[in-house]
Protein backbone atom coordinates (compact mmCIF):
# COMPACT_ATOMS: atom_id res chain seq x y z
CA UNK A 1 0.00 0.00 0.00
CA UNK A 2 1.38 3.35 -0.67
CA UNK A 3 2.13 5.43 2.45
CA UNK A 4 1.77 8.64 0.37
CA UNK A 5 -1.72 8.11 -0.32
CA UNK A 6 -2.22 8.59 3.14
CA UNK A 7 -2.12 11.79 5.06
CA UNK A 8 0.98 12.29 7.05
CA UNK A 9 0.63 11.41 10.92
CA UNK A 10 1.14 14.38 13.09
CA UNK A 11 4.59 13.30 15.29
CA UNK A 12 3.72 11.86 18.43
CA UNK A 13 4.91 14.53 20.72
CA UNK A 14 2.81 16.68 19.16
CA UNK A 15 -0.20 14.80 19.27
CA UNK A 16 0.54 13.78 22.91
CA UNK A 17 0.94 17.56 23.45
CA UNK A 18 -2.39 19.00 21.69
CA UNK A 19 -3.91 15.74 23.76
CA UNK A 20 -2.77 17.49 27.30
CA UNK A 21 -3.42 20.63 26.76
CA UNK A 22 -7.51 19.91 25.24
CA UNK A 23 -7.44 17.14 28.12
CA UNK A 24 -6.56 19.88 30.40
CA UNK A 25 -8.70 22.66 29.12
CA UNK A 26 -11.86 20.01 29.43
CA UNK A 27 -11.00 19.02 33.39
CA UNK A 28 -11.00 22.94 34.57
CA UNK A 29 -14.13 23.69 33.14
CA UNK A 30 -16.15 20.62 33.20
CA UNK A 31 -14.93 19.16 36.94
CA UNK A 32 -17.49 20.13 39.33
CA UNK A 33 -19.54 17.78 37.12
CA UNK A 34 -17.42 14.86 38.05
CA UNK A 35 -17.69 15.30 42.10
CA UNK A 36 -21.37 15.65 42.16
CA UNK A 37 -20.98 12.49 39.60
CA UNK A 38 -18.77 10.80 41.88
CA UNK A 39 -21.18 11.39 44.71
CA UNK A 40 -24.46 10.13 43.31
CA UNK A 41 -22.73 6.97 42.15
CA UNK A 42 -21.35 6.27 45.48
CA UNK A 43 -25.27 6.32 47.01
CA UNK A 44 -26.65 3.29 48.37
CA UNK A 45 -29.87 3.39 49.63
CA UNK A 46 -32.29 6.28 50.80
CA UNK A 47 -32.19 8.57 53.41
CA UNK A 48 -32.28 12.37 54.52
CA UNK A 49 -28.70 13.08 54.46
CA UNK A 50 -28.48 10.99 50.41
CA UNK A 51 -28.39 13.89 47.39
CA UNK A 52 -32.29 14.31 46.00
CA UNK A 53 -30.98 16.09 42.67
CA UNK A 54 -27.85 17.84 40.98
CA UNK A 55 -28.79 21.07 41.79
CA UNK A 56 -29.37 19.63 45.42
CA UNK A 57 -25.58 18.18 45.51
CA UNK A 58 -24.15 21.38 44.30
CA UNK A 59 -25.81 23.21 47.09
CA UNK A 60 -25.17 21.09 49.68
CA UNK A 61 -21.39 20.38 49.03
CA UNK A 62 -20.96 24.08 48.23
CA UNK A 63 -22.61 24.82 51.89
CA UNK A 64 -21.17 21.67 53.48
CA UNK A 65 -17.66 21.60 52.21
CA UNK A 66 -17.38 25.16 50.41
CA UNK A 67 -15.96 23.64 47.14
CA UNK A 68 -16.83 21.88 43.86
CA UNK A 69 -12.97 21.34 43.25
CA UNK A 70 -12.18 18.86 45.85
CA UNK A 71 -10.22 16.48 44.40
CA UNK A 72 -8.92 18.08 41.55
CA UNK A 73 -5.16 17.84 41.79
CA UNK A 74 -4.88 14.24 40.98
CA UNK A 75 -7.05 14.62 37.72
CA UNK A 76 -5.15 17.58 36.95
CA UNK A 77 -2.06 16.32 37.18
CA UNK A 78 -3.08 13.09 35.43
CA UNK A 79 -5.38 14.74 32.55
CA UNK A 80 -2.16 16.09 30.61
CA UNK A 81 -0.69 12.27 30.12
CA UNK A 82 -4.35 10.77 30.20
CA UNK A 83 -5.91 12.79 27.59
CA UNK A 84 -2.49 12.75 25.69
CA UNK A 85 -2.47 9.19 25.87
CA UNK A 86 -6.25 8.95 24.58
CA UNK A 87 -5.69 11.05 21.47
CA UNK A 88 -1.61 9.88 20.82
CA UNK A 89 -2.71 6.12 21.53
CA UNK A 90 -5.85 6.58 19.08
CA UNK A 91 -3.43 8.19 16.25
CA UNK A 92 -1.01 5.53 16.64
CA UNK A 93 -3.04 2.82 17.17
CA UNK A 94 -5.09 4.17 13.79
CA UNK A 95 -1.98 4.00 11.58
CA UNK A 96 -1.02 0.45 13.01
CA UNK A 97 -4.48 -1.02 12.10
CA UNK A 98 -4.20 0.72 8.62
CA UNK A 99 -0.99 -1.18 8.35
CA UNK A 100 -1.97 -4.21 9.40
CA UNK A 101 -5.36 -4.33 7.20
CA UNK A 102 -3.48 -2.89 4.42
CA UNK A 103 -6.15 -0.62 4.14
CA UNK A 104 -5.87 3.12 2.35
CA UNK A 105 -8.11 4.91 4.77
CA UNK A 106 -10.23 4.94 7.91
CA UNK A 107 -12.84 3.11 9.02
CA UNK A 108 -16.19 2.57 11.12
CA UNK A 109 -14.65 -0.76 12.19
CA UNK A 110 -11.60 0.25 12.72
CA UNK A 111 -12.17 3.35 14.28
CA UNK A 112 -13.96 1.28 17.07
CA UNK A 113 -11.05 -0.76 17.00
CA UNK A 114 -8.58 1.95 17.68
CA UNK A 115 -10.90 4.12 20.26
CA UNK A 116 -10.62 0.63 22.12
CA UNK A 117 -7.19 -0.34 22.05
CA UNK A 118 -6.25 3.56 22.99
CA UNK A 119 -8.75 2.68 25.69
CA UNK A 120 -7.02 0.30 27.13
CA UNK A 121 -3.58 1.88 27.31
CA UNK A 122 -5.17 4.96 28.97
CA UNK A 123 -6.91 2.96 31.67
CA UNK A 124 -2.93 1.48 32.55
CA UNK A 125 -2.13 4.66 33.37
CA UNK A 126 -5.48 6.79 34.69
CA UNK A 127 -5.98 3.93 37.45
CA UNK A 128 -4.44 4.95 40.62
CA UNK A 129 -4.84 8.53 40.04
CA UNK A 130 -8.69 7.77 40.11
CA UNK A 131 -8.43 5.82 43.11
CA UNK A 132 -7.02 8.99 44.44
CA UNK A 133 -9.58 11.03 43.41
CA UNK A 134 -12.42 9.38 44.29
CA UNK A 135 -10.72 8.32 47.83
CA UNK A 136 -10.98 12.54 48.03
CA UNK A 137 -14.01 13.16 46.88
CA UNK A 138 -16.30 10.47 48.63
CA UNK A 139 -18.61 12.37 50.92
CA UNK A 140 -17.77 9.81 54.02
CA UNK A 141 -14.12 11.27 53.11
CA UNK A 142 -14.27 14.86 53.88
CA UNK A 143 -12.04 15.75 56.73
CA UNK A 144 -10.28 12.16 56.37
CA UNK A 145 -7.26 13.48 54.29
CA UNK A 146 -5.47 16.65 54.19
CA UNK A 147 -4.40 16.11 50.32
CA UNK A 148 -3.14 14.09 48.06
CA UNK A 149 -0.05 12.92 49.87
CA UNK A 150 -2.03 12.11 52.89
CA UNK A 151 -4.76 9.85 51.10
CA UNK A 152 -1.15 8.05 49.64
CA UNK A 153 -0.29 7.72 52.78
CA UNK A 154 -3.07 6.34 54.78
CA UNK A 155 -3.40 3.75 51.40
CA UNK A 156 -0.03 2.49 51.95
CA UNK A 157 -0.17 1.95 55.65
CA UNK A 158 -3.22 0.49 56.00
CA UNK A 159 -4.05 -1.27 52.60
CA UNK A 160 -0.78 -1.97 51.01
CA UNK A 161 1.00 -0.82 47.90
CA UNK A 162 -1.17 -3.57 46.22
CA UNK A 163 -4.19 -0.87 47.21
CA UNK A 164 -3.06 2.04 44.64
CA UNK A 165 -4.44 -0.96 41.89
CA UNK A 166 -7.97 -1.85 42.97
CA UNK A 167 -10.29 -1.35 40.07
CA UNK A 168 -8.19 -1.62 37.48
CA UNK A 169 -9.68 -3.98 36.15
CA UNK A 170 -13.02 -1.91 35.54
CA UNK A 171 -10.94 1.39 34.71
CA UNK A 172 -10.01 -0.72 31.55
CA UNK A 173 -13.30 -1.90 30.93
CA UNK A 174 -14.29 1.83 31.44
CA UNK A 175 -11.82 3.44 29.36
CA UNK A 176 -12.46 0.90 26.71
CA UNK A 177 -16.12 1.34 26.41
CA UNK A 178 -15.94 5.15 26.00
CA UNK A 179 -13.13 5.58 24.00
CA UNK A 180 -14.64 2.92 21.53
CA UNK A 181 -17.72 4.96 21.45
CA UNK A 182 -16.16 8.09 21.41
CA UNK A 183 -13.95 7.83 18.47
CA UNK A 184 -16.03 5.56 16.82
CA UNK A 185 -18.90 7.36 16.73
CA UNK A 186 -16.63 10.78 15.54
CA UNK A 187 -15.62 9.08 12.48
CA UNK A 188 -19.30 8.14 11.41
CA UNK A 189 -20.82 11.45 12.40
CA UNK A 190 -17.96 13.65 10.84
CA UNK A 191 -18.68 11.58 7.68
CA UNK A 192 -22.56 11.87 7.77
CA UNK A 193 -22.53 15.70 8.65
CA UNK A 194 -21.97 18.16 5.59
CA UNK A 195 -17.94 18.66 4.79
CA UNK A 196 -17.37 22.39 6.56
CA UNK A 197 -16.33 25.42 4.47
CA UNK A 198 -14.92 27.46 7.03
CA UNK A 199 -13.70 27.71 9.60
CA UNK A 200 -16.10 28.23 11.96
CA UNK A 201 -18.33 25.72 10.24
CA UNK A 202 -15.48 22.89 10.91
CA UNK A 203 -15.47 24.23 14.82
CA UNK A 204 -19.34 23.73 14.91
CA UNK A 205 -19.04 20.41 12.66
CA UNK A 206 -16.09 18.93 15.49
CA UNK A 207 -17.91 19.68 18.39
CA UNK A 208 -21.07 18.54 17.53
CA UNK A 209 -19.40 15.27 16.52
CA UNK A 210 -17.63 15.33 20.04
CA UNK A 211 -20.19 15.97 21.95
CA UNK A 212 -22.39 13.04 20.33
CA UNK A 213 -19.63 10.66 20.74
CA UNK A 214 -18.75 11.89 24.67
CA UNK A 215 -22.65 11.22 24.94
CA UNK A 216 -22.25 7.51 23.34
CA UNK A 217 -19.40 6.92 25.02
CA UNK A 218 -20.59 7.83 28.42
CA UNK A 219 -24.05 5.64 27.97
CA UNK A 220 -21.75 2.64 27.22
CA UNK A 221 -19.22 2.82 30.11
CA UNK A 222 -21.56 4.50 33.13
CA UNK A 223 -21.97 0.83 34.23
CA UNK A 224 -18.21 0.24 34.62
CA UNK A 225 -17.84 3.67 36.19
CA UNK A 226 -20.50 2.66 38.93
CA UNK A 227 -18.44 -0.97 39.55
CA UNK A 228 -14.87 1.33 39.26
CA UNK A 229 -16.23 4.08 41.38
CA UNK A 230 -17.40 1.94 44.21
CA UNK A 231 -14.21 -0.48 44.12
CA UNK A 232 -12.04 2.47 44.31
CA UNK A 233 -13.89 4.03 47.39
CA UNK A 234 -13.75 0.57 49.59
CA UNK A 235 -11.91 1.13 52.73
CA UNK A 236 -10.93 -1.82 54.99
CA UNK A 237 -13.41 0.11 57.41
CA UNK A 238 -16.28 -1.38 55.17
CA UNK A 239 -15.53 -4.70 55.80
CA UNK A 240 -15.15 -7.27 52.94
CA UNK A 241 -15.19 -6.88 49.44
CA UNK A 242 -18.36 -7.84 47.83
CA UNK A 243 -16.85 -7.88 44.33
CA UNK A 244 -13.07 -6.57 42.76
CA UNK A 245 -14.04 -6.76 38.78
CA UNK A 246 -16.62 -5.32 36.66
CA UNK A 247 -18.83 -7.81 35.73
CA UNK A 248 -19.38 -9.56 39.25
CA UNK A 249 -19.80 -5.83 40.63
CA UNK A 250 -22.40 -5.23 37.72
CA UNK A 251 -24.45 -8.35 38.90
CA UNK A 252 -24.09 -7.64 42.49
CA UNK A 253 -25.27 -4.05 41.91
CA UNK A 254 -28.10 -5.05 39.81
CA UNK A 255 -29.27 -7.77 42.13
CA UNK A 256 -28.78 -5.33 45.36
CA UNK A 257 -29.85 -2.00 44.20
CA UNK A 258 -31.60 -3.07 40.28
CA UNK A 259 -30.46 -2.25 37.02
CA UNK A 260 -30.90 1.74 37.27
CA UNK A 261 -28.07 1.50 39.80
CA UNK A 262 -25.51 0.62 37.24
CA UNK A 263 -26.46 4.20 35.91
CA UNK A 264 -26.27 6.15 39.06
CA UNK A 265 -24.25 9.52 38.02
CA UNK A 266 -25.54 9.11 34.98
CA UNK A 267 -26.74 12.72 33.99
CA UNK A 268 -24.02 14.70 35.49
CA UNK A 269 -21.52 12.63 33.94
CA UNK A 270 -23.38 13.06 29.93
CA UNK A 271 -23.40 16.28 31.03
CA UNK A 272 -19.83 17.04 31.39
CA UNK A 273 -18.36 14.52 29.08
CA UNK A 274 -21.25 15.00 26.46
CA UNK A 275 -20.33 18.80 26.29
CA UNK A 276 -17.02 18.13 27.42
CA UNK A 277 -16.26 15.44 23.84
CA UNK A 278 -16.89 18.22 22.11
CA UNK A 279 -14.28 20.38 23.67
CA UNK A 280 -11.79 18.02 23.63
CA UNK A 281 -12.11 17.42 19.99
CA UNK A 282 -12.18 21.20 19.08
CA UNK A 283 -9.00 21.84 21.42
CA UNK A 284 -7.30 19.22 19.92
CA UNK A 285 -7.88 19.68 16.35
CA UNK A 286 -7.49 23.28 16.50
CA UNK A 287 -3.70 22.52 18.62
CA UNK A 288 -2.72 20.23 15.73
CA UNK A 289 -3.56 22.53 12.74
CA UNK A 290 -1.91 25.00 14.72
CA UNK A 291 0.90 22.75 15.28
CA UNK A 292 0.80 21.64 11.61
CA UNK A 293 1.29 25.46 10.01
CA UNK A 294 3.82 26.31 12.44
CA UNK A 295 6.21 23.79 13.40
CA UNK A 296 5.98 20.74 10.88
Amino acid sequence: MSQEAREKPLPFVYQFTAGAIAGVSEILTMYPLDVVKTRLMLQVGSGADQYKSIADAFRRIVKEEGTLYRGILPPVLVEAPKRAIKFAANAEYGNFYLNLFNLQKMNQSVSVLTGISAGITEAFIVSTPELLKIRLQAKENAGRYSGMSDVIRQIRATEGSIAFFNGLEATIWRHALWNGGYFGSIFYIKDILPKPETKQGNLLVNFIAGAIGGTIGTTLNTPADVVKTRIQAHLPSHGPKPYTTFIPGAVYIMKNEGFMALYKGYVPKVLRLGPGGGILLVVYDQVTTFMKKHFI
